[in-house]
């Protein structure tokens, strides 16, 4: 099947529209007809280089949802019609991650940065015009009209689900509550610092005031995204820096500190880990959901508070969240009104425009910029 798809040749590069070929599915996969794509810093990260691809051209987009075309052989569970949600990590069910509960760990996520099948380096869904293999991000590439993909890589939605907003559960939304409720495990009465409030950090503040926080103390240096946080999202603070945030934390719990921070800035360094470690009081957890140059070492933190606080830094991957489970429920929040989608979308772009959109990112005018097909 014929489809266009931003792709990238080089790294560091930019996004070109390109014309496609997409395999039919086979055995274990569906083609999917997209109806939109989420505009992700992680997609960001890897035509800077931060997050390189193993193969080039790649064709973006890992956040994104969509009608299932045609089905392969022998894949039970899905027809033509189906809506789908993009799970941008692939979840076997049976490795030793899967069958434990941490399906976002899943044996299968080893191959995401290749691009290819699974189970065949060498074997890949996507062609150029000219015949020439082109790597799927994550597997999926949702910047494409129509793309192949594994099963392991969708979640089944129901009919009525919007996946126009849907579209956040794949990747933002998942990834920000997850860090709080999940990784970060946020308590009734907590105080929370949230450093960076895009499309991760903002749910990163929705999964605080699920979990029962008391304060939440969202950080960024953007007025605009500071009176979202507070406005719209459930942010009892906002401020600018994470001096201010300390300060704030430690005057909430009579100079303790916070209960957790959580990293989800646009790009990630060893000191904003030292930052948010600083800010938590003993027991505390930092939650570094963020990204960075992948070369990155370091991180500069008081060994000794590290040993007699019992302060703890965990790495969180998709909300430490199981999508098979976590998408299904955060939709059915959404659909009681306990979670917001509809307010994270700030633009919506068409596929051409998709620069603008990664434009408009790093000029912080969005919350979430979402490419509609």
């Amino acid at each position: 099947m014929r489809s266009r798809g931003a792709i990238l040749r080089e790294v560091p590069g930019t996004w070109e529209i390109v014309d496609l070929e997409v395999d039919d599915p086979r055995p274990g996969e569906i083609r999917i007809k997209m109806i939109a794509s989420g505009l992700c810093h992680s997609d960001d990260h890897m035509s800077t280089g931060d997050l390189p691809a193993a193969v080039l051209p790649v064709c973006g987009g890992h956040e994104g949802a969509g009608i299932v075309e045609s089905v392969g052989p022998n894949t039970p569970g899905f027809v033509p019609g189906d809506k789908v949600i993009f799970s941008f990590l692939p979840a076997c069910g049976k490795c030793r991650w899967c069958s434990t509960g941490h399906q976002n760990l899943c044996d299968l996520g080893a191959f995401a940065m290749i691009g290819s099948r699974w189970d065949d380096p060498a074997s890949f869904r996507l062609k150029s015009a000219d015949g020439t293999p082109v790597a799927q991000a994550l597997g999926i590439s949702t910047f494409s009209e129509y793309t192949t993909i594994s099963a392991h890589s969708a979640v089944k939605v129901p009919e009525d689900t919007p996946l126009d907003k849907a579209v956040l559960l794949g990747c933002a939304v998942g990834t920000g509550w997850g860090s709080a409720v999940h990784s970060g495990k946020v308590c009734p009465g907590d105080t929370v610092i949230v450093m960076g409030i895009g499309g991760v950090g903002a749910n990163a503040v929705q999964g605080a005031r699920h979990a029962g926080a008391a304060e939440i103390i969202a950080v960024d240096p953007n007025p605009f995204k500071r009176d979202t946080a507070t406005e719209v999202l459930g942010a009892t603070h906002a401020v600018e820096t994470m001096d201010e945030a300390t300060d704030l934390a430690k005057s909430c719990t009579n100079g303790q500190g916070a209960d957790v921070a959580i990293i989800t800035v646009g790009v990630i360094t060893g000191d904003h880990i030292g930052q948010a470690f600083a800010a938590v009081s003993k027991r505390g957890t930092v939650v570094v959901t963020a990204l960075g140059n992948i070369a990155s070492v370091g991180i500069p933190v008081s060994i000794p508070e590290l040993t007699l606080y019992e302060k703890k830094i965990v790495g969180s991957l998709f909300g430490s969240s199981n999508p098979n489970a976590d998408i299904p429920t955060l939709l059915s929040l959404y659909r009681s009104g306990s979670l917001k989608l509809d307010e994270l979308i700030t633009t919506e772009y068409a596929l051409d425009d998709i620069t603008k959109g990664f434009e408009d990112m790093h000029a912080g005018v969005n919350i979430r910029g979402v490419v509609r097909f």
